[in-house]
Formats: structure tokens, C-alpha cells, sequence
């Protein structure tokens, strides 16, 4: 009997719980969409913000100490200490070496020009192609770390073609226009360790103090300072973790402030403090830095994109539960004859109410299933307009939508409850 009535109900008043189960998947399916992307965000997020630069800097450990010492910007030569280009490969051997996106060296040094005028030179890896210990192979360089530069005149620089490897150059727009050179002329530079003439592929405009710059192959650079095998430092890109009091402990009072399992975990999380000290390990006699504007940005903006996907999808629920609210209100309101006769002949007002909560949990879940998947489908188009990848689909959101459907559609339903229980029959039977 029970279910019958249930049946007679649903198909009695099919085309309002319709409505309630399009409510229901509206609300199911905005849910599904911003959670399964606030859980994925963080890694296509720090994609996206490594487009705009490095966010670790790795130079010698005497360079650091000066540094620290005189409060030196990192843009004026510290001292002799170099690193070896032998070791670079070492960043992909860490715990978090598959977060490590890119990387790059720099050797920085002064050349004159025909006209005596000095310029900074900066040698660095363009396209290089690098084979690890491991066996992986990949291609790592300034073209994916600088990907804002903009080549007014040219191209980029190729060091994997034959004839740039050795000789090419990029010119910044600045320098370019004040000598009066464009793609395709010589520069002829001279130091005290040689001289070279640069066959100038590419102009660029970086926005920045690289446009008083000539930039070339890491080989060439180091031919013209003397310090063939050796760096001045590396930048680094990685995927980060944002911080939180235990990546904050870490990173001012030492990993050695830390318990064992507290540094356990510290160790094991991509944290961008981590990170640095897997590098440091690596590397002999390297100090490895977050760039801290970088590194703190990301997760703010992260920490603030995840706040507007929850903020959404509250919303979401909430404007759900109003519309649950009226079609059930409206729906009890049109059946108070039924319920009336109901209580007349001896019905509880807890069974009357579990007949009206199973009809609506019933169209819960019809509408809870479709709009989980409309909700993959949402984040999928969510995922490849502004991260231009797929969003992976996370098991653990399925019980959480579901737990925050049946908290929905009961808060939804609490008003026509109320509702229901305040009926008296004599006057619903009567008219009234």
C-alpha cells in the first residue's frame, strides 16, 4: 500500500517532480562541476602561473652568504663561485623531480662592443636537449621559462639546429635599437678571455631589464668569460604545494626544528621549502631560494580560487534548496484534500510525512545521478576553455555530493513539512 500511494503520487504529479529532480540536477551538477575542479585546480593553476617565470633560483652557497652580508640584489657580481653544468642534470633526481617543469643555467658576463661601450652578455640554454642518468631525456631552457618574451624581430633561438648552437644570439629591443641592429646582423663582442662575432637571430622585448641585454648559448658565454664548465645559477620551475605552518616552520627555523614524522611529511609534500632542500642536496654547494613573490602569489591565488569554486558551489545548493522548498510547498499545498483524508481515517503525521520524504528523496536521486554527470560535463568544458586539459574526476566527490543532496533536499523540504503537520482535517475536508 505504501508504495503504491508513493507511485500514484510521483505520476499523479509528474511534471512538478520533474521541476523538483531539474532543481535537484541543476544544483547536483554545479556541485559536482566546482568540486571535482577545486580538487584538481592546484596543479593546472600552477601550470598556468608558470608561464609568468621561474619561482626557484639555485646559486652558489658563497654567493648566498655575500648576498645575505651586504643585502646585494642578486643583479651585481658577488664573486668567483660557480657551479659545475655537470650537476644541473641532479635537479631531476630529487623526490619531487617530476614536479620540476623546467629549468635553465645562466652565466652572466660583460662584453665591449666595436664602439666600446660595455654590455651585459648573459649565456643560458635555449631548447637544450638533455639526456638524464635515469634515462629520461627532455628538453629544458630560457624559450619555455621566459614564454612572454615577445620576438618583435626574428625568431627564437635554436640551439638544436646547426650553425646557432655556437654564435647565435637574441638582442633585447632597447640595445637592438641603440646599435641598430636587427635579425640577421653581426655583433662582434670582445672580453679579456676572447672575442667572438654573434650572428643575431631573434629581437625581443621582455618588459624588463633583459632589453638592455644580448643573450646567447651557454657554451658561447662561457668561451668569452673563462668558465667553460662552470654557472653562475640556475632557475627553476616547479610544481608547488601552498605553504602552511608546518612548510612556514620549516622554512625559517631549519628542517631541524621539525619532530621526525613532522619532517617526514614536510619532506614528502611539494612544499616549494622542500623542494629547495632536495635541490641543496643534490647539488654540492648550492643555496636553492623561493622567489617569493612567485611562490607566495600562487598560492593566494589558488587559495582564492578554491574560496570562489566553494563560494559557488554553496550558492549553488542554497538557490536548490529554495527551489526545492516552493515545488514541494506547492506540491503539499495542491494535495491537502488527500492529506486531510489521510489524517481523518488514522494516518500519523510521521507517516504522511514519510510518504511525502520518500516521493522527494526518490526524485533526489533521479536527479542527483543526471546532474552528476552533467556536472562532469561541466568541468570537462570548465577545464579545457581555461586550462586547455581535461579535469580527472574524483572519486571522494560522489559521497560528498550525495550527502550534500540529501542535506538539500531536506532543508528544501522542511517549510512543506511544517506545512503538512499544521493541516487539521476538519477544515481542509470542509473548504477551509
Amino acid at each position: 500500500m505504501f508504495f503504491r500511494m508513493i507511485k500514484g503520487a510521483l505520476f499523479r504529479q509528474k511534471s512538478k517532480m520533474i521541476m523538483i529532480a531539474v532543481t535537484i540536477a541543476l544544483g547536483a551538477s554545479l556541485a559536482t562541476a566546482m568540486l571535482n575542479i577545486m580538487l584538481d585546480v592546484g596543479d593546472k593553476v600552477n601550470q598556468e602561473l608558470k608561464a609568468y617565470g621561474a619561482n626557484i633560483t639555485v646559486v652558489p652557497k658563497e654567493n648566498s652568504v655575500l648576498t645575505d652580508l651586504y643585502a646585494l640584489d642578486g643583479q651585481e657580481e658577488t664573486a668567483a663561485a660557480h657551479l659545475k653544468e655537470d650537476d644541473i642534470g641532479k635537479i631531476k633526481t630529487i623526490f619531487w623531480g617530476f614536479n620540476i617543469l623546467d629549468f635553465t643555467p645562466f652565466v652572466n658576463t660583460t662584453v665591449v662592443l666595436d664602439d666600446e661601450t660595455e654590455v651585459k652578455l648573459t649565456g643560458t640554454w635555449f631548447n637544450h636537449h638533455l639526456a638524464l642518468n635515469t634515462g629520461e631525456e627532455l628538453d629544458a631552457g630560457i624559450h619555455s621559462l621566459r614564454s612572454w618574451w615577445d620576438v618583435k624581430n626574428g625568431q627564437w633561438l635554436d640551439e638544436q639546429k646547426e650553425g646557432t648552437a655556437n654564435g647565435g644570439a637574441m638582442v633585447g629591443t632597447v640595445l637592438a635599437e641603440r646599435l641598430g641592429i636587427s635579425s640577421g646582423d653581426s655583433l662582434h663582442v670582445k672580453t679579456s678571455d676572447g672575442e667572438k662575432t654573434l650572428s643575431v637571430v631573434g629581437v625581443f622585448d621582455s618588459g624588463g631589464d633583459e632589453d638592455e641585454q644580448i643573450f646567447t648559448t651557454l657554451a658561447t658565454a662561457q668561451e668569452l668569460s673563462g668558465t667553460k664548465g662552470l654557472i653562475d645559477s640556475i632557475e627553476v620551475s616547479a610544481l608547488t604545494t601552498p605553504d602552511n605552518e608546518l612548510a612556514k616552520k620549516a622554512a625559517t627555523k631549519g628542517p631541524g626544528s621539525l619532530s621526525p614524522a613532522d619532517y617526514e611529511t614536510w619532506y614528502c609534500t611539494a612544499y616549494v621549502s622542500s623542494i629547495c632542500y632536495q635541490i641543496q642536496e643534490a647539488i654540492p654547494d648550492s643555496v636553492a631560494s623561493p622567489v617569493r613573490q612567485v611562490a607566495e602569489s600562487e598560492g593566494n591565488i589558488l587559495d582564492k580560487t578554491q574560496l570562489l569554486m566553494i563560494l559557488i558551489t554553496i550558492l549553488s545548493l542554497f538557490g536548490s534548496a529554495l527551489g526545492i522548498s516552493n515545488l514541494v510547498t506547492a506540491s503539499v499545498m495542491e494535495r491537502s484534500n488527500e492529506i486531510g483524508l489521510l489524517k481523518a481515517i488514522g494516518a500519523r503525521d510521521y507517516r504522511i510525512s514519510g510518504i511525502v520524504l520518500t516521493e522527494i528523496i526518490i526524485t533526489a536521486v533521479v536527479g542527483g545521478v543526471a546532474g552528476y554527470f552533467m556536472g562532469y560535463g561541466f568541468a570537462q568544458i570548465i577545464g579545457q576553455t581555461v586550462f586547455n586539459s581535461s579535469i580527472e574526476m574524483k572519486p571522494m566527490v560522489i559521497p560528498i555530493v550525495a550527502v550534500l543532496i540529501v542535506i538539500v533536499t531536506l532543508a528544501g523540504s522542511i517549510p512543506a513539512i511544517r506545512m503538512l503537520l499544521r493541516l487539521r482535517p476538519a477544515e481542509v475536508l470542509h473548504g477551509r
